[in-house]
């Protein structure tokens, strides 16, 4: 396997979309063939698809299928609780 999305959908009918490619199969437009899969099928379900692109490659696929940014997300990590005990 070198390409795969998917999503986890919440209560409040929203796919949150998550995609990979293995690094040395980036460049290929294989991002954006899983994630257009994925993404079809969220709306096939009655699903809104929401991309977190972070990182600049995954900001231009989202781009390329037609997302646009509407927000920001802020992540802070409050005193000593350990990472697997934060949520």
């Amino acid at each position: 396997m070198v390409a795969a999305a998917g999503y986890w959908s919440s209560p409040q009918s929203v796919a949150h979309l998550s995609v990979l490619v293995a690094p040395h199969c980036r460049g290929r437009r294989l991002a954006r063939a899983v994630a257009s899969a994925a993404v079809a099928h969220a709306l096939d379900a009655g699903l809104l698809p929401q991309w977190r692109a972070r990182p600049y490659p995954s900001q231009r696929v989202a781009v390329a299928l037609g997302f646009r940014e509407l927000g920001a997300q802020l992540s802070i990590r409050l005193g000593d609780v350990p990472l697997d005990q934060s949520r």
